[in-house]
């Protein structure tokens, strides 16, 4: 039973290695954060910007939520998005400061960005932070909500 135990284990390490990272921590932030604000101008949107980390368990709860259901949906007619690594609050620091520092109470952290760049809203006080804990639902709602007061502006 041990040695299927140990084996279990390992057999889940190797596929949580091999899944997809919700961030590239290679990418050129800032380029990517111009080209998604170019897009933006062409569509009309405002721009999502999440700033997270692939060590981070919220920034991949909150990556998976959004990827699918209600959510997905959300995302995709409401905002252009970008993810930006901030590795070990180390990476990055310089986007994150632009938008008056969000990551400073966890990660993930979110930014909604008018297409010229200007910050609508932000999360200020760790919102997604514990994004592991929000249901499909609560985290749908928070961007709903977010959705609704920066359409106003």
């Amino acid at each position: 039973m041990r040695k299927f135990l140990i084996l279990l284990s390992l057999l889940l390490s190797t596929a949580a290695l091999a899944a997809p990272k919700p961030y590239d921590e290679n990418a050129n932030a800032k380029a990517e954060l111009r080209q998604t604000l170019q897009a933006a101008r062409q569509n009309h949107l405002p721009v999502l910007l999440i700033l997270g980390a692939n060590w981070c368990e919220d920034c991949r709860a909150l990556d998976t939520a959004l990827k699918s259901g209600k959510s997905a949906e959300l995302i995709s007619r409401a905002f252009k998005v970008v993810k930006v690594d901030v590795g070990n609050f180390d990476h990055n620091l310089d986007i994150d400061a632009a938008y008056g520092h969000p990551i400073a109470k966890g990660i993930p952290a979110a930014v909604v960005l008018s297409p010229d760049n200007q910050v609508i809203y932000a999360t200020r006080a760790g919102e997604l932070a514990d994004a592991r804990r929000m249901s499909e639902t609560g985290i749908y709602e928070f961007f709903e909500r977010v959705s609704r007061e920066t359409a106003k502006q």
